[in-house]
């Protein structure tokens, strides 16, 4: 499969050219993709992306507000997606001395190509002034743009630096939050719960307030509250459990956790079951996981936390659950021999657990 940093290439580059000699008549087009294509192939995707924008600014005029307008409408002229974030690249790179026209692009550009990166920029600098633009994002019309309003102003947004005004006093964002908690896009939902996932690993109570002020009978906030809360849940949090009215003190008896093998090669499958025994006289809502802790490369075990089953356990009764887990190498995940530990998880509380080894690949 070609590399994805293959988006930039040559053949990417003279069709911007191309575009921008519609928006820009007097744009050097030859000279462009010349520098721009210089030393590509030992450029990574992301480094690619930024030497657009250092390049793009020495062919486009010294005004900005000039170089925005070519920009704005090449971005018509060009596809959708990741190499679309050139536009608002060079806004986060060029534009923080004029913060209102810089911002009203990003909410321009955000729909060809996300503005999220670009506008922590902005949110670094002066995290009061540009929060306050952005909260009026959160009442635009076009999904996108709302979007960028939650997505843009997360504490921890991967792939960039942290917000450490908004991790210190998560209450920055709240007006933004609050805006979008009812949004009929499921695009915007997963940016809020996102939000508030990462406040939660910092202010879990604080985050915990918020949503117990929302209102659960509307499905689409249900589902935000729900997945937001979805790492205080695993780690038992005792007042998110009571969100969702999880059984904060189950009691129940798991029947031996049995493995299909005591021993797996890499690109095997690991079989496992148990039962679930109630010994409360009354029904008790559950969350079950299964954590598997990973040996490491130089040794010890990593431990990562699957979900398996929510359910209702009626008083007294026995329930039998089973999984299969596929071990193989993922771009995301690297296995290495040696043993490993499976854990069965109720309400955030280890209830079993048994050892496996993991062999090289047959």
């Amino acid at each position: 499969m070609e590399p994805l940093k293959e988006m930039f290439n040559e053949a990417y580059y003279k069709k911007l050219a191309e575009a921008l000699s519609k928006a820009y008549p007097t744009f050097e087009s030859k000279a462009f993709v010349s520098r721009v294509t210089t030393g590509l192939a030992g450029l990574s995707l992301n480094q690619r992306l930024r030497n657009t924008s250092v390049v793009l600014k020495a062919f486009l005029p010294a005004n900005y507000k000039k170089a925005l307008a070519i920009l704005r409408k090449t971005a018509t002229l060009t596809p959708q997606g990741y190499t679309a974030l050139v536009y608002p690249d060079f806004v986060g790179l060029y534009g923080l001395h004029d913060p209102e026209a810089s911002l009203e692009a990003l909410k321009y550009f955000t729909v060809f190509g996300s503005s999220e990166f670009a506008v922590r920029e902005f949110l670094r600098k002066d995290i009061k002034g540009t929060l306050n633009v952005m909260r009026g994002w959160a009442d635009d019309k076009n999904h996108h743009v709302r979007r960028l309003a939650s997505e843009g102003s997360r504490p921890r947004l991967p792939w960039s630096f942290k917000l450490d005004a908004v991790i210190t006093d998560p209450s920055l964002t709240r007006p933004i939050l609050e805006a979008l908690k009812q949004d009929p896009e499921l695009y915007v939902r997963k940016s809020v719960a996102n939000h508030l996932n990462d406040i939660s690993k910092q202010h879990p109570d604080y985050m915990l307030s918020v949503v117990k002020g929302w209102d659960l009978n509307h499905a689409g906030t249900a589902w935000i509250v729900k997945h937001a809360s979805r790492s205080l849940i695993k780690k038992g949090h005792r007042d998110s459990l009571s969100v969702f009215d999880f059984e904060k003190n189950p009691k129940l008896r798991v029947v031996p956790l049995k493995l299909n093998r005591t021993k797996l090669h890499l690109g095997e499958t690991l079989a496992f079951e148990f039962e679930l025994h109630s010994e409360k006289n009354k029904a008790q809502k559950l969350v079950v996981d299964y954590i598997i802790h990973y040996h490491k490369k130089l040794g010890g075990l990593l431990p990562k936390v699957f979900k398996l089953k929510e359910l209702t356990l009626p008083a007294g009764k026995t329930l039998k659950l089973e999984k299969k887990q596929v071990f193989k190498d993922l771009t995301t995940r690297k296995h290495y021999p040696g043993r490993h530990r499976l854990e069965i998880q109720v309400n955030g509380t280890v209830v079993a657990g048994a050892d496996f080894v993991l062999l090289p690949a047959v």
